[in-house]
């Protein structure tokens, strides 16, 4: 973990490009304003790829699909690759239909991601194992949540960043756990996605994904807990949340929260 990160993300400003579902492109936006970030919320197939190409990381959420969604997030994703900008790839939900399951595939087989963002639901249909799925929120791997995250990493060649009660980041060799968050964050819409678009504005900044990822998902959960001791319910609590987000600092951010396990 480099604590600096959030300060650089501040310094920088690093352009995300978010192709992202049309429930939480506002809340994705102004978490982005609110760590130093610059969000664009460019989703035209006409201009994709060219938007790619010009900002500092690609965002990609499967979360509300049509019938256009495949083409144009393979578009963006392969004019990123192109460009050699970081990719995240948020499957919302990818196991509650086959539609999400093969714009998902066709995305993983043609655009290489540099990092994936889920929960373990979804990072075990990614890797065909069992997991129970219901809505686009949720999912509960069966298996050991860890041997998950690195199979899944090895598969797709990629970080992978599975998020729960602990989370887990793994590249396939080095496995490490986050403990922070609170249940209140899994209660209110966007938090996931907007922490995959958090994970590319840090990408933009540090080359080692792995350093990047832990990084941005240790502050995430410590905001989380601040803006929850703050809320008065889950109605007030984006707010806090969003005003912990762009208070966050190298200074504030506990140092023991990782642990790595393999």
């Amino acid at each position: 973990m480099k604590r600096d990160l959030w300060d650089k993300v501040r310094a920088e400003r690093p352009l995300v490009h978010n192709v992202t579902n049309i429930v939480v492109a506002n809340f994705s936006a102004n978490g982005l304003l609110a760590i130093g970030a610059s969000p664009v919320m460019a989703s035209a197939v006409e201009e994709v790829a060219e938007m790619a190409t010009v900002s500092d990381a690609l965002v990609l959420n499967i979360g509300t699909l049509d019938a256009t969604t495949e083409r144009t997030m393979i578009r963006a994703g392969q004019a990123a690759n192109a460009a050699g900008r970081p990719i995240v790839f948020d499957p919302v939900g990818v196991g509650a239909t086959a539609f999400r399951r093969q714009v998902a595939t066709a995305i993983l087989e043609q655009v290489q991601v540099t990092v994936i963002r889920g929960n373990a639901g979804e990072m075990a249909t990614l890797i065909d194992r069992t997991a129970h799925a219901r809505g686009v929120d949720t999912g509960e791997a069966l298996q050991d949540v860890t041997d998950v995250a690195r199979e899944a990493a090895k598969r797709y060649r990629c970080v992978v960043a599975m998020t729960g009660e602990t989370d887990v980041v793994s590249d396939g060799d080095v496995t490490i756990e986050i403990k922070g968050g609170t249940e209140t964050m899994t209660r209110t819409t966007g938090t996931g996605c907007l922490l995959s678009a958090v994970v590319g504005a840090f990408l933009a900044v540090e080359a080692d994904s792995m350093t990047a990822t832990s990084t941005a998902l240790a502050g995430y959960a410590r905001c989380g807990e601040l803006a929850t001791a703050r809320a008065e319910g889950s109605g007030d609590f984006p707010i806090h949340f969003l005003n912990e987000l762009g208070k966050m600092t190298a200074v504030e951010l506990p140092s023991d929260r990782i642990e790595v396990v393999s």
